[in-house]
């Protein structure tokens, strides 16, 4: 198939490759983008596989704890200036309180504050305040103890990114020590078990297949691959990790010595994962005076 510019552009983006290795990449996997990154980074050449696209949306995040419950809500605005409206805070307040009651976002939807749903809530505000508004996402969780972190904090409870750490045992200072590290390492699950089988068979594949262009005995390869994972599942999973307050330890190590368990965690950032569609500012006015 044919390759376009807009393909090898994208791709460079990604992963910070030539643009010849890009487009042979690409040549080779039939144009699959996530096939070329895999491709790249199997023969080295990939410099980091950088996210494609920016996150779009802006708003807050916001989180509540009540007992041994935590929820955090996600409210997208259009514009970060709205983020700092402290009408739209104590909207954003509000639906984090009334998710302490809610099953799911569903039924968030259809809870009421102040004698309307939060569905028409934000509805009003949007009206009053004159952006698209969403409710986009809700999370929850529960143990013996739940500690909230908020990072880039717009208000009292509320930011860029939310975390929860879910607690078996007592040690709130330990628990928010644990949140701040979950919002700086964003790990993708709190252990191997929890971790998504494809991400892990795909790491396997690229490792095995960079092992193997190394050229040396089956049974050696077998060592690298195994090593490399180890490597891979100890920084991508919570308990696996670094403690960022004692690198000396693992996340899991540290709290053994805190007298506690992390039974779960939450880890929500305004905007992660949607593309932001970006306009040359210039085409935009022009377009603008055409009326």
């Amino acid at each position: 198939m044919a390759i376009t510019a807009a393909q090898v552009k994208e791709l460079r983006e990604m992963t910070g490759a030539g643009m010849m290795d890009a487009k042979k990449a690409l040549t080779e996997t039939d144009g699959n983008i996530e096939a070329a990154v895999d491709w790249l980074r199997t023969k080295g050449l990939a410099k980091a596989a950088k996210k494609a696209g920016r996150t779009a949306a802006e708003g807050l995040v916001a989180v509540a704890v009540e007992g041994g419950k935590g929820v955090a809500v996600e409210v997208n605005s259009e514009t970060d200036f709205v983020g700092k409206n402290a009408e739209f805070q104590e909207m954003v307040a509000g639906i984090a309180q009334a998710a302490l009651g809610a099953d799911d976002l569903d039924a968030l939807k259809t809870t009421e504050v102040n004698g309307k749903t939060v569905e028409t809530l934000i509805t009003d505000k949007i009206a009053t305040i004159g952006e698209n508004m969403t409710l986009r996402r809700m999370a929850s969780i529960e143990g013996d103890q739940v500690v909230a972190y908020v990072h880039n904090a717009a208000a009292d409870n509320m930011g860029k990114i939310g975390v929860l750490v879910a607690l078996k045992g007592d040690n709130e200072a330990f628990g928010r020590q644990v949140a701040m590290h979950i919002a700086a390492a964003n790990p993708a699950s709190l252990g191997e078990a929890d971790l998504d089988p494809a991400l892990v068979e795909r790491e396997r594949s690229v490792l095995t297949e960079q092992a193997r262009e190394s050229g040396k005995p089956e049974n050696i390869i077998e060592n690298m691959i195994k090593g490399r994972m180890k490597k891979f599942l100890s920084e991508v999973t919570l308990l696996g990790q670094a403690f960022v307050i004692n690198p000396d330890l693992t996340v899991e190590a540290a709290a053994k010595e805190a007298g506690v368990e992390i039974v779960g965690y939450v880890r929500l950032e305004v905007g992660e994962g949607i593309e932001k569609v970006q306009e040359d500012f210039a085409a935009e006015v022009a377009k603008a005076a055409q009326g």
